[in-house]
Parts: C-alpha cells; structure tokens; sequence
C-alpha cells in the first residue's frame, strides 16, 4: 500500500461498482473469536486522556485496520481491515463485531464498499457516496447510491448531523481534497457548499461533524503541523461560523499519519486511525481516548 489514499480510492471505486450488482449484503462468520462481556465497547478498559489501541486482538493487529464506528446502542461495530499473508493477495473487507447475548462475536459482511459512518439516530449507514438503511427486522438494506450530484462525487467520507446535514470530502486526481456540507431542505438535500479557507486548505479529509453542528473534526497536512496527517478541530463560532482550526496535541498527533476521526455515539470516546508502519501503510491501527480532550479545547476556544 504505496499511499493510503491512491489505494482507498481506487479499490473502493471498483468495488462500488460490484457493490450496485449485489441485491443484498451478505454477513458470513470469519473469525471464531469471542468476547463474553455484557459492557459497551467490546468489553474494553476505557483509555484516559492518552490514545490506546482499541481492542487488541479483536480489531487491533500488526496489519491494516481503521474507520471504527458504533451505532447509538453501542452494541455493534463497524471497521474496515486488510487481510492477506502477502502484498499481491491482500484484500480489504468490511466487518462488524456484534453483542449477542452478552457475547461480542466478529464477522465479514463484505469486501470493503467505503467509508463507513452511521447517523445519529442509527437508521443510515453511510458507505461514502452509497448508503443503506436500517431495517423493521434490524438488519440492513441493499446497497444505495445518493442522489446526484453528491452521488457523483468522489466522496471518502460523509458523516451527518442531527439535523440531517451532510459534511463530506471531495477527493480530488491531483491527491487534494475539500470537504462540502449539504443541508436537508424539505426533504431534500439542497447543492453541497464548498466550506471556507480556514476549514479548506488544499488538504482537508475525513470530516466528522457532530451531531448538534457545534464542532467539526477532520484531517490534513497544514502548517505547523507535528509531520504527516495531523488531526483538527473547528468550533462553531457564535455568529454560525467555523473558528480556526485546532491542532488536537502531540498526544493525538505524531509525525506518523493520523486521521479519520470520529466520536462514540455517546461522546465518551474519540476514535481515530494512526500508522504504525512504513509508508506503506502496511499497520494502521485503531486508537481510542477519552473524548475530555475535545472538552478542554473548546473550554480553551471559549476563553
């Protein structure tokens, strides 16, 4: 994996194409593994206010794992890893760890279809341009494409507000990006908006918006950053606009590259990816901490 986004990118345009073939996704056991334990989180010790690898073993390895989300109930896990004893026959698959019975079991349900991220009340998952919804028996739906234009655009990651607004990037030939929101108006999602210079400088990815619009997360290599990737926060200002972003600290970021963040249905937890390879991209994890971090930045926003 040469670059992280070359690969994402390509791959998962080839298998969003299949992916509108498929008239129903398919969940089939990978993994024997199990955890017994009736608590959110997989049964994990939640981390302090220094990044932990989240579930070692379970979702955590020496390979490629990143984009973890929950649904509001906590009792379901969505992440993408990469499988493969070697580089010509890797693979990128889609899993879900789930609390059944007090047990938290793993399982594949697909190649990877992208990004995941589900809504604040838990009824869309979000796959970048594609979606599916929840259903009355609680599994989910086929696979869907967004109406245009957002369906036609290179999305990596969209995420939505409460109130049914969507922030995503648009990723770009010449490896930029920017990331536009889209409000729901009537009903409908109205043209995305490109937002300003002080969120977009050239490099802005994996947007994360939290569900009351009153901070937005994302990524990018910007000035005064720690090297690769760092990851930012930009508060929503008291007139509605974005305040300067702010470089979450040396404890989130390093020189290596970190980025997609996102925040536990019940703002507990931040959740983000870091590499812990070469540039290759060979091991990237998935890092938890206890989301206090976001608090005293914004105490220190309002100051």
């Amino acid at each position: 994996m040469k670059n992280y986004h070359v690969v994402c990118v390509v791959f998962a345009i080839a298998l969003f194409f299949n992916a509108c073939n498929t008239k129903k996704q398919s969940t089939k056991d990978s993994d024997s593994t199990a955890i017994e334990s009736p608590s959110p989180y997989l049964g994990q010790k939640p981390p302090g206010l220094t990044p932990e690898p989240f579930a070692p073993g379970m979702v955590t390895t020496k390979d490629w794992e990143c984009a973890g989300v929950f649904t509001p109930d906590l009792k379901e896990f969505y992440f993408l890893r990469e499988v493969g004893e070697d580089e010509k026959n890797k693979k990128m698959e889609f899993v879900v760890v789930q609390n059944k019975n007090n047990q938290w079991h793993k399982s594949v349900i697909s190649p990877r279809v992208g990004t995941p991220s589900i809504s604040p009340d838990g009824k869309t998952l979000h796959l970048g341009k594609r979606y599916m919804k929840r259903t009355q028996a609680g599994d989910w739906s086929e696979l869907k494409k967004l109406a245009p234009p957002l369906g036609n655009m290179p999305i990596m990651r969209l995420t939505a507000s409460s109130k049914g607004t969507y922030f995503f990037d648009e990723f770009k030939k010449d490896f930029t990006g920017s990331i536009r929101y889209s409000r729901l108006v009537d009903g409908k999602h109205e043209e995305p908006k490109l937002l300003g210079k002080e969120i977009n400088s050239g490099k802005s990815f994996h947007p994360f918006i939290a569900p009351d619009e009153s901070y937005l997360i994302f990524d990018g290599k910007r000035e005064g950053g720690y090297g690769d990737s760092d990851i930012y926060i930009s508060f929503r200002q008291k007139d509605g606009s974005w305040g300067t972003p702010i470089n979450l600290g040396d404890k989130i970021n390093t020189p290596a590259w970190e980025a997609g963040a996102t925040v536990t249905p019940d703002g507990k937890y931040l959740f983000f990816n870091r590499n812990m390879g070469s540039k290759k991209y060979e091991n990237v994890d998935i890092f938890w901490v206890d989301a206090q971090i976001i608090e005293n930045l914004r105490s220190k926003n309002n100051e």
